[in-house]
Order: C-alpha cells, then sequence, then structure tokens
C-alpha cells in the first residue's frame, strides 16, 4: 500500500510540476482538480450508460401503472412484481449511482495522501503545498485557527462554501422542476406516483443532497474537500445535461 501511495504521490507531483508555468504556488491544488476532471471524464461513459438506463426505466411506467392497478391491495406483491419487471426487462433503478461507486476509490486516494505525515518511509512533501495560504493537508478548523473565516486561509474556504453553495441551490432548483414535471400523468404514466420501490424517500432527501456537501469540504482535508467541489460542479453540468429531458423521478441519483 505505502509503495502505491508513493507511485500516485509522484503522480500529482508530477502534475504540478506540469501546471507550475500556468499556476506557480497553487500548481497542486490545479493539479488536484485536473486529477478530479480527468476522473470524471474517465466514468462519464458510466454517466451516458446510466442516462440510458433511465430512459429505458421511464418506457416502464405504464407497465409498472398497469401492476400498480392489479396490485393496488398487496404492497408486498407490487414491490416483487415491479422488481422482477426491471429484472426482465435488464433494466436497474440504481444504474445512475455507478459513475460516484467508480469514482470513490479515487477520492479515497487523495483524502488518504492528504491526510498522511508520510509516504513510503518518507516526509510528505505534499502537506506542505498551499492554495492562497491554506495548507492542502488542512482543514477549515485550522483555518479559522490562523486569521478567521476572513483570515487568507479562512477566505479560501469562504470561497469553496460560496461555489458548492451555487452548485446546490442550481441542483435544487434543477431538480424541484424535474419534480414538477415528474408529477404529470403524462411523465409517469399512472397520475405521477414513485414507481420504483425504495426511490421515494431518496428522492425526498436528494433536493437537499447538494447542500451537505458544505459540511463534507469542512472537514476534510483542503485537497480532498477541491476534489469533492470539482466532481459536484462536474455532476451538476454533467446530469443537467444527461438528464435535460426527463422527470424528476427517473433522473435522481447522488451527484458526487
Amino acid at each position: 500500500m505505502s509503495s502505491f501511495m508513493s507511485v500516485f504521490a509522484s503522480l500529482v507531483a508530477g502534475l504540478a510540476d506540469v501546471l507550475d508555468p500556468l499556476f506557480h504556488g497553487a500548481s497542486t491544488a490545479a493539479a488536484i482538480v485536473l486529477f478530479t476532471a480527468l476522473v470524471r471524464l474517465l466514468v462519464h461513459p458510466l454517466s451516458r450508460a446510466g442516462a440510458r438506463g433511465q430512459r429505458e426505466r421511464l418506457k416502464l411506467q405504464p407497465r409498472i401503472a398497469e401492476l400498480r392497478k392489479k396490485h393496488k391491495k398487496n404492497p408486498e406483491a407490487l414491490q416483487k412484481a415491479i422488481l422482477e419487471l426491471h429484472r426482465e426487462e435488464k433494466v436497474s433503478p440504481l444504474s445512475g449511482c455507478l459513475p460516484m461507486l467508480f469514482q470513490m476509490p479515487a477520492f479515497f486516494l487523495l483524502y488518504h495522501l492528504f491526510s498522511s505525515r508520510s509516504i513510503g518511509g518518507d516526509p510528505n512533501e505534499l502537506l506542505g503545498h498551499t492554495l492562497g495560504g491554506a495548507p492542502l493537508g488542512g482543514r477549515f478548523a485550522d483555518a479559522l485557527g490562523h486569521g478567521g473565516l476572513l483570515g487568507e486561509q479562512g477566505l479560501v474556504y469562504v470561497a469553496l462554501f460560496a461555489l458548492v453553495a451555487t452548485v446546490a441551490t442550481f441542483n435544487y432548483r434543477r431538480t424541484k422542476r424535474q419534480m414538477a414535471l415528474s408529477a404529470r400523468p403524462e411523465a409517469s404514466g399512472d397520475g405521477g406516483g414513485q414507481q420504483v420501490p425504495g426511490m421515494a424517500a431518496m428522492n425526498r432527501l436528494m433536493p437537499l443532497m447538494s447542500f451537505m456537501t458544505l459540511f463534507s469540504v469542512a472537514f476534510v482535508p483542503l485537497a480532498a474537500a477541491l476534489y469533492i467541489v470539482t466532481s459536484t460542479t462536474w455532476s451538476a453540468v454533467e446530469r443537467a445535461v444527461l438528464y435535460r429531458d426527463m422527470p424528476y423521478g427517473a433522473a435522481a441519483a447522488p451527484a458526487l
């Protein structure tokens, strides 16, 4: 594991060296943003496949509406019938989650790299790199202890919080519009009820999930926070494009 982390640290340092002529002291932070973008680019085919899968799921709505009428007095039979229909048609209601699952290892690698004092037995020199004076291995609490919220380090987090809040507001408004669309009879096939068992609770929470990113940014190392902010912003734009013509019930999925 230590040798693997050494290779990963060398990769980040190499990207920083390439970007140094443009970003100078912020080159390592820029390398993290670039690394995140590359990860998201690699999983983009999964995102596109997930969107196609969700469109296929929408085509099942008329048949699901029939099942709801048939089993309206037997919720357990309804749930079993809906799941069986998805299996028969080879449509997964959770296909949109695959991009998040596949990129999680990259996030944990970055988190571990900037949480470790040493890599391969040597001091972790990456911890000394900064963004606007804030160490990439530091956290929001550390920034508050060095000048407060409006200090040099604190302002870095203020900028990240502002960006996250903007993206979260965009996601919130988009999902609200999609929820209104999914409530139309022609969108759902039977008057707008959520058709996939277990998704109703997720749909209630999903519009607020992006705001939870604010807490993540506050408690992880700054390098990991940059990953989260970059990935969340990418997801917001990507999903707005891929799911632009879908009701919310079909497009809901974590946006990390």
